[in-house]
């Protein structure tokens, strides 16, 4: 299991946090997304998945590291259960398209959920399934299911990217739109300040 970096054995309520890490295409949109959800007590990108120890973003923007750009979501299952995360991850991204989403093109874009448990594997695969025979997509999900082995955060000047910059290019044509589907869906779901 990942340590949970801002969180101690010594907090009250320990014992109800996990922590589940996935890709959903740029970190930045993945991020922005589970920042606002009830029960999410920290969401940090960064990268899994490839060969390259303490990988850069600039070595993992060529797609030639293996690693995915990914965020380690750390939660309170009292508040938010594993499947209401999957179910959030799932309808804020493009999970049939592969090594992709949108205009932005590699396998460090992949969708991609990295279980530690085999109550995180189970689930996932679970849903997949349940999603694929309701056919909510033309096309079947493709996101890879992968042990958990390590997580690298990202540089500094990734985090909390959105709140800095939101008038960029990017955020107005990308990310506010995930923002938007995310309260159509699931506005019961989010925290009452965003």
């Amino acid at each position: 299991m990942c340590s949970l970096k801002l969180m101690t054995k010594s907090q009250k309520n320990y014992e109800r946090y996990r922590v589940l890490t996935v890709g959903g295409g740029c970190f930045w949109c993945t991020e922005t997304v589970f920042k606002r959800i009830e029960g999410v007590v920290q969401v940090v990108s960064g990268y899994s998945g490839g060969s390259v120890e303490n990988p850069t973003y600039r070595q993992v923007t060529t797609g030639r590291t293996g690693h995915a750009e990914v965020v380690q979501i750390t939660y309170d299952h009292e508040i938010i259960s594993l499947k209401e995360l999957l179910e959030i991850f799932f309808n804020t991204h493009d999970p049939t398209t592969l090594n992709r989403q949108g205009a932005d093109i590699g396998t460090q874009y992949r969708s991609i959920i990295f279980y530690e448990t085999e109550e995180q594997r189970i689930t996932t695969e679970t849903l997949i399934q349940e999603l694929n025979e309701k056919k909510i997509w033309p096309n079947p999900i493709v996101t890879q299911i992968e042990a958990y082995e390590k997580f690298y955060e990202a540089e500094n000047y990734h985090k909390d990217y959105y709140e800095k910059n939101n008038m960029q290019p990017y955020c107005q044509i990308v990310i506010n739109p995930k923002i938007m589907k995310l309260r159509e869906k699931f506005a019961s779901k989010m925290k009452s300040n965003t």
